[in-house]
């Protein structure tokens, strides 16, 4: 059925869009290989990293300009430390791997800012900065204060820490999905997704900035 070019207007300002960007950008991009194209044009990430970003504000202008008018854009999360990682930067102890983890200590604050900017621009709060790096810092820190019993070990892989590779039928699988932080190489599991979106929701500034997904359903109700 089709509902005309007014009423398609009329529902894209009304979407509330979540837009989820940055960790491919580093995992599977920048840190995929010690020698790759990204790594020869820019050899410090430092330098990348506002590349990223200026390449991240073309797509949102773009998004502003086809109708969106509210988005949740969430960073990436704390890099070095998921499974995948663990695995592939051949972490001996579990500990994080330090140079993914300094590539989102840069890109997340950056990020931020620049959403923050582009909402003065536009005189409206269009882009909600979602920290999701901050909200799985919890988990990853502490994961049996959250009722899981490891933050390393991925429910469902092979290699090390479960990190090496796709989930597959052949792939060792936990027990419990509900005791485990990370699905897979690299992402949460339902559990652990449930608590970020609880965040989202109610979250304060540190997660959510400049507001939480019930103030802006509140302010949009109002409307």
């Amino acid at each position: 059925m089709e509902i005309g070019v007014e009423q398609t207007q009329a529902r894209l300002n009304g979407a509330l869009v979540l837009w989820t960007l940055g960790g491919n950008d580093f995992v599977n991009n920048y840190y995929l290989t010690p020698i790759n194209l990204r790594r020869l044009q820019f050899p410090n990430v430092a330098d990348y990293v506002p590349y990223v970003i200026t390449e991240y504000r073309k797509l949102l202008v773009r998004l502003y300009e086809l109708g969106a008018r509210r988005v949740l854009v969430t960073g990436t999360g704390p890099l070095g430390c998921v499974p995948g990682e663990l695995a592939s930067q051949v972490s001996l102890n579990g500990q994080c791997a330090p140079q993914p983890q300094y590539a989102a200590s840069l890109f997340n604050p950056q990020l931020e800012q620049m959403l923050l900017q582009l909402n003065n621009e536009i005189g409206s709060t269009v882009f909600i900065a979602t920290n999701t790096g901050g909200m799985l810092g919890g988990f990853i820190n502490n994961p049996r204060a959250y009722g899981f019993v490891t933050s390393k070990m991925a429910c469902c892989g092979q290699g090390p820490y479960n990190g090496v590779g796709l989930c597959t039928v052949a792939s060792n699988i936990c027990p419990d999905r509900n005791l485990y932080v990370f699905w897979d190489a690299f992402h949460p599991t339902q559990r652990a997704n449930g608590f970020i979106v609880e965040q989202m929701m109610i979250g304060s500034n540190e997660y959510m900035n400049p507001m939480n997904l019930s103030t802006i359903l509140a302010l949009d109700a109002k409307a």
